[in-house]
C-alpha cells in the first residue's frame, strides 16, 4: 500500500504515540512484575566476617524488614576470609539475579582495590550499588587495665604496641597501620582474628594491646568491660565517646600526619555499602534501591538498631558511588605509593 504525505504523517504520529505509549505501559508494570518475582524466594545477605561482629550484627538486622519489604525470604551468610576480600570475589562473580547482597566494609573494599592487591577479582566501581547503611568514626580502643590512658602515654620511645586484626585490610589492621605510622609507634598488627568481636576478646585476655574499631562496634565493646577508648582517630567526635578527644585534639601533628589521618578519614566514610554483582537489570535494580530506601527508613528498624547501638545512616547509591570515586580517584601515585607502604605493614 503506498501512503500520501497526509497518510505518512498520521502513521508517523501514530507509531510515535505507541513509542511513548510502550514505555509507559512497561515501566508502569515494572515494579508489579519485580514484585512478583522476588516473592517467596531468597535473598542473600553475605557477610565477609564471622558471627558476632559489627557487620554480621547489621545484616541481621536488616534481614527480617528487608524480608517484608520484598515479600521474601531473606538469609545472613557469613563467609569470613582474608578481611572481607574473599566473600566479595565470590559475590562479584554472582549472577545478576538481585538475589545475592553484600555488606562491605567500603574502606576495606576500596583500600584493597587502590593498592592492587594481588586477592583482589572485584573492581569496587563496577560492581552494583544499593546504598550504604551506616558510617561512623573509627576509634581507638585499649585492654581495661593498659596502663595507656592518653594518645601520649602510648607514643613514649620504650612501648610497643601489639593490634589485632582480621586480614591485611579489614579495618582493624589497616587503620591500626595508619594510626602507627602516623604516630611513629612501635607497632605490630596480628591479623587472623575472625572479626572485631574475636579482635576485642584477644585484648581482653591480655592476648593484645590494642584494637581499631568503628565507634558502634567499641560503644558495644566498652559497655561490656571488653576494652577502653584512647582516641576517636578523625576530625570528628564520637557521639558515643563524647569526651574522648579526637587524634588532632589530643597530639600535635605534623603535616604528613594529618594528612595520613584525613586520607584515612575519608575511607572510613566509605562505611557499610550494600552491593550486588554487576550488571543487574536497569528495573530490578530500580526496584532494589527502593526496597533498600524503604528498608532503613523503617522507624522500628530504626528503633532497633538505636536500642542495639547499631545506627542506621542511609545514603543513596549516587552518593556511595561519589565516595568511593572520592577514594579510588583522588590519591596520586606517590600517595598511593605511601599508602601500600603503610598497608603492607599489617600483613
Amino acid at each position: 500500500m503506498i501512503l500520501s504525505n497526509a497518510g505518512r504523517t498520521c502513521a508517523g504520529a501514530l507509531w510515535g504515540c505507541l513509542l511513548l505509549v510502550g514505555p509507559t505501559t512497561a515501566q508502569g508494570a515494572g515494579p508489579a512484575a519485580e514484585a512478583a518475582f522476588f516473592k517467596d524466594k531468597t535473598v542473600r545477605i553475605i557477610v565477609g566476617y564471622g558471627p558476632g561482629g559489627g557487620y554480621d550484627a547489621y545484616a541481621r538486622l536488616i534481614a527480617p524488614y528487608l524480608a517484608k519489604t520484598l515479600g521474601a525470604n531473606v538469609v545472613v551468610e557469613n563467609l569470613p576470609g582474608a578481611g572481607g576480600i574473599a566473600a566479595l570475589n565470590r559475590t562479584a562473580t554472582m549472577p545478576p539475579d538481585g538475589l545475592t547482597m553484600q555488606l562491605v566494609n567500603g574502606t576495606g573494599a576500596a583500600l584493597s582495590q587502590l593498592l592492587e592487591m594481588s586477592t583482589v577479582r572485584y573492581n569496587v566501581l563496577e560492581l552494583t550499588h544499593l546504598g550504604t547503611v551506616s558510617a561512623s568514626p573509627w576509634m581507638w580502643m585499649v585492654g581495661p587495665t593498659s596502663p595507656i590512658k592518653t594518645p601520649a602515654d602510648a607514643i613514649k620511645p620504650d612501648m610497643k604496641h601489639a593490634w589485632a586484626g582480621s586480614g591485611p585490610i579489614d579495618g582493624l589492621s589497616d587503620g591500626a597501620a595508619f594510626t602507627c605510622e602516623a604516630l611513629k609507634l612501635n607497632c605490630r598488627v596480628v591479623i587472623g582474628y575472625k572479626g572485631s568481636n574475636d579482635a576485642a576478646l584477644a585484648v581482653l585476655r591480655g592476648e593484645m594491646d590494642a584494637i581499631y574499631v568503628s565507634d558502634t562496634s567499641a560503644n558495644n565493646i566498652a559497655k561490656s568491660g571488653g576494652a577502653r577508648a584512647v582516641a576517636t582517630v578523625g576530625r570528628t567526635k564520637s557521639r558515643f565517646f563524647p569526651d574522648t578527644p579526637t587524634i588532632f585534639e589530643a597530639v600535635k601533628l605534623d603535616a604528613e600526619a594529618q594528612w595520613l589521618f584525613d586520607f584515612r578519614t575519608a575511607a572510613e566514610d566509605l562505611g557499610r555499602i550494600l552491593v550486588m554483582p554487576a550488571k543487574v537489570p536497569a528495573a530490578r535494580l530500580e526496584f532494589l534501591r527502593n526496597a533498600i530506601k524503604t528498608t532503613l527508613a523503617d522507624p522500628v528498624l530504626m528503633a532497633e538498631g538505636e536500642r542495639t547501638q547499631r545506627y542506621v545512616g542511609y545514603l543513596d547509591a549516587v552518593t556511595t558511588i561519589t565516595n568511593v570515586e572520592a577514594v579510588l580517584g583522588k590519591p596520586s601515585p606517590e600517595q598511593k605509593a605511601r599508602v601500600k607502604a603503610i598497608v603492607a605493614k599489617a600483613q
